[in-house]
């Protein structure tokens, strides 16, 4: 038997997987699943979308940190962040200090495929959506790769079997997962 030491925080790309993993692998370890976006929609009572449009990208940056400290020092949980939040020095030292990060890593055709025809994606609501995806993706990757874990991803594999590859690399870290009894 296992039980989480301190939060999982996942990051990576918009179509990496960070939710759908997320909510696999809290119900695989038996702690709750969050979203850190969901979290900032609640407390503002306002859509990202609307948040960004009212009161600009500065002011979401700031809900964002807020909500990461809060949840990272909380209760042990797999927390899904969105793609910009690890991109931000003070996001990564909060999640260092209490968390380990985990870097959800897929290839831009996977992550492609998977957000192409998603409407809910406005940093790819460009001309070409493709090539925004692909100079994100080469922009971000260098900050990823600075996370504690790197887990791969594979077009083909299923969310259950991507979930059990970060239990894996989890069980690398002893102050992560504990062994309980």
């Amino acid at each position: 038997m296992e039980r989480l030491g301190k939060t999982v925080v996942l990051v990576g790309m918009m179509g990496a997987g960070k939710s759908a993993v997320g909510t696999q692998l809290a119900k695989l370890l038996g702690v709750p699943f969050r979203d850190s976006d969901d979290e900032i929609v609640k407390a503002a009572q306002r859509s990202i979308p609307e948040i960004f449009a009212r009161d600009g990208e500065p002011f979401f940056r700031a809900r964002e940190t807020e909500v990461l400290g809060r949840l990272v020092r909380g209760e042990p949980c797999v927390l899904s962040t969105g793609g910009g939040a690890f991109l931000a020095p003070q996001n990564r030292a909060l999640i260092g200090a209490s968390g380990v990060s985990v870097w959800l890593r897929a290839d831009l055709e996977t992550l492609w495929q998977r957000v192409r025809h998603k409407t809910t994606r406005p940093l790819l609501h460009t001309p070409n959506p493709r090539e925004t995806l692909r100079s994100l993706q080469a922009a971000r990757d260098p900050v990823y790769a600075l996370a504690d874990l790197v887990v791969d991803s594979a077009p083909d594999l299923p969310v259950e079997k991507m979930a059990l590859r970060v239990i894996e690399a989890l069980r690398g870290r002893d102050d992560v997962l504990e062994r309980t009894a």
